[in-house]
């Protein structure tokens, strides 16, 4: 049977090397890296240098690497450890109405304990407006938040007109979800005013459990977990060295290989989009200059969960919109519901979202197979 897999925004594929090396290291480096014999010492080499890598591709100093369990965490620490270090500056934190959960909830979080979050509305593209932000930005803000890619329906923030705008503001923490970015933007950490970049390993084909956020040097946060001491005494708990030794490889892997993949993704998604679009059934909600590997669409009385597992029975795996909040909650989702689309065609909605190893066949395939079912919907309804 068929297997195409295109549900890569949700999770992606470990590369084979990056396996090949959190193997090796789990073999060879079993020490804890804050030991103070050779085994610790072989160790905590190793962690350092793996962010050294990291760094390197970043283009910043390895001292501003932070590893991390996951983007939850990252973003979770950005929020939480600026309202607390800054509260006595201010109580006002700027972020949008397409955030991922992780950062909305944590910002209902903040609300709860005094803090005053401002949503800012998106477009009917699911972009935010600069000059929305601009007019936002209070004496008392602390913090602005926006997301790199919505990883629902692709949108691409103004990320640099928003740093640009930023620059005129030097006391407001920029932090930035880049969650669904790595390979998308050159240079990673997409403009010198982002002070905060969140990753995590396993959207760019890395292991699961390991979290980056870049951290500017001069930039202060509160620890979100406190303990050992690790990571300069900001984020305590053993490292998982084997992971970050392997995310370290991923990323370099990812970007090696970004222009190819996203030259390769465009040609896929504009199949797509020149398909759906002579679909009258069909409507597409991703915006036409989206990242090159997220498109989200519904169809006129199929919802969204029915297209999944219909398609899932031929071997073809795509997704409602966040895998980590649609099964939760079973809600329409939150970035179509701030794009003002109908809550009819909002829970029809389904994404599908390519990775590395998805190729040209793979979609000329999915559209095939789609365009059965398409016929078959509409005989039914």
């Amino acid at each position: 049977m068929t297997n195409i897999y295109f549900d890569n925004s949700a999770t992606t594929k470990i590369f084979p090397e990056v396996i090949q090396s959190m193997v090796e290291t789990m073999e060879n480096y079993y020490g804890n890296p804050s030991s103070l014999h050779s085994l610790g010492t072989e160790a905590n080499q190793l962690l350092q240098a793996a962010r050294q890598q990291i760094a390197d591709a970043f283009e910043c100093e390895a001292d501003e690497i932070y590893f991390t369990s996951g983007g939850t965490e990252s973003n979770n620490w950005v929020l939480r450890g600026t309202a607390t270090a800054k509260r006595e500056f201010g109580r006002h934190i700027i972020t949008t109405q397409v955030e991922h959960p992780s950062v909305q909830n944590t910002m209902n979080a903040l609300e709860e304990l005094g803090f005053e979050v401002t949503y800012l509305p998106v477009d009917k593209e699911g972009k935010i407006s600069v000059k929305d932000l601009q007019a936002a930005i209070r004496p008392d803000t602390i913090l602005v938040s926006v997301m790199a890619i919505n990883n629902e329906v692709g949108a691409i923030q103004p990320i640099e007109a928003i740093g640009d705008l930023l620059n005129d503001y030097p006391k407001i923490h920029f932090h930035v979800d880049g969650v669904q970015s790595l390979g998308k933007f050159n240079p990673v950490l997409i403009h010198p005013r982002v002070d905060f970049l969140s990753l995590s390993a396993h959207k760019f084909n890395g292991p699961r459990g390991v979290g980056i956020l870049y951290k500017k040097a001069n930039r202060v946060l509160d620890p979100l977990l406190t303990g050992g001491g690790q990571e300069k005494q900001q984020r305590s708990s053993t490292e998982n060295l084997a992971g970050i030794v392997a995310t370290a490889k991923a990323i370099r892997l990812t970007l090696d290989r970004s222009v190819e993949e996203n030259a390769r993704h465009q040609k896929m998604m504009t199949m797509l989009r020149d398909f759906l679009s002579q679909q009258p059934a069909c409507q597409i909600f991703s915006p036409v200059d989206a990242a090159p590997h997220i498109l989200c669409f519904a169809t006129k009385g199929v919802r969204g969960e029915v297209m999944v597992h219909a398609l899932e029975e031929d071997g073809i795996y795509i997704s409602t919109t966040s895998a980590c909040s649609s099964r939760a909650t079973g809600k329409n989702s939150t970035t179509l519901e701030a794009m003002h689309i109908d809550g009819k065609w909002a829970q029809n909605a389904v994404r599908v979202s390519l990775g590395t190893d998805n190729t040209i066949s793979e979609m000329e395939e999915f559209l095939d197979i789609l365009a059965k079912h398409l016929e078959h919907f509409e005989r039914i309804q």
